[in-house]
């Protein structure tokens, strides 16, 4: 159950979910033609020292034991791959700073090869962020950016600690929301939306990942435990981390604010990236189809 105000470190709540999405990434990267390679995922994995996920990580094989077996080693590889791409194309087309919201255990301003001048902002809640810089530090990592850290609640006033961390709205950015809005109650999802709008000049991009707006926790949990009879991540109640209330639909809401939209489902992308999903039963299809990716950018100032 969520709290007003609630915090969490990278073995508990909404942390947890980023060690799981680490475990994946290092799941993936094994796998022949994977998607992605994160070197840097285990060793968060190894550092954290949670059983079900260091688990995993020891013996990738156990995840064949799991209904759709390798579902979510690609899914998490395609999810990854899809906001890989979007960083390295807005850097290369000249867009110098991004920002990464909720960055978790995101590993990007080490892994990708940013073009030279480019700065990226990793925002999150400050033991998530702690943990993560010493992991980092104890392995001797160095980014292939200017990477700052911003350790702030974004259901707070973030966009001041962003600035103070050298953010020029002036600059168009690169932005994204990856697995986040759901953890987000609507209030502070509506102004995640106006605060990077705000913030963003003429020719900012965004993008983020979403789920079927008329899903709520219980049926996202019903359908886990009918098709999942062993869940990729434990005992764990990811579907109490979300909130349910009532929200702006981002696509509308950005197209209003003069964003230019375009969206693609998780199956469309899936089969963009040569990886299509198996057959599914219609629920899970149903989800996958109504789930997906979105990428905009902002045409006016």
């Amino acid at each position: 159950m969520r709290t007003d105000g609630d915090t969490w470190d990278i073995v508990s709540s909404v942390g947890l979910t980023a060690l799981g999405v680490a475990t994946f990434r290092a799941i993936e990267s094994l796998r022949p033609n994977a998607l992605i390679e994160d070197p840097y995922a285990p060793w968060f994995v190894e550092s954290a020292g949670e059983p079900h996920f260091s688990a995993l990580l020891a013996s990738p094989s156990s995840l064949d034991d799991l209904p759709f077996s390798g579902f979510m080693g690609m899914g998490m590889g395609i999810r990854t791959k899809f906001f890989d791409d979007f960083f390295l194309t807005a850097a290369r087309s000249g867009v110098s700073q991004s920002t990464i919201l909720a960055s978790g255990l995101d590993a990007r301003a080490y892994r990708l090869d940013w073009p030279t001048g480019t700065t990226v902002f990793e925002v999150d809640q400050p033991k998530v962020l702690e943990f993560k810089e010493r992991v980092l530090t104890e392995h001797g990592a160095e980014p292939k950016a200017d990477r700052r850290t911003v350790a702030v609640d974004l259901r707070d006033d973030w966009p001041t600690a962003l600035k103070a961390a050298g953010f020029e709205p002036s600059t168009p950015s690169a932005w994204s929301a990856e697995g986040l809005l759901a953890y987000l109650p609507g209030p502070a999802h509506d102004a995640l939306f106006e605060r990077i709008d705000n913030l963003s000049s003429s020719g900012s991009r965004l993008a983020l990942n979403y789920f079927p707006s008329g899903i709520d926790a219980q049926r996202f949990a019903d359908i886990r435990a009918k098709y999942f009879s062993k869940d990729p991540f434990g005992d764990f109640d990811m579907a109490a981390l979300f909130y349910e209330d009532e929200r702006a639909d981002p696509k509308q809401w950005l197209t209003e604010h003069d964003w230019s939209v375009e969206c693609l489902n998780s199956i469309e992308l899936a089969n963009i990236y040569g990886e299509p999903i198996p057959d599914l039963p219609p629920e899970l299809a149903d989800l996958s189809e109504q789930s997906g990716y979105l990428t905009a950018i902002k045409t006016a100032s």
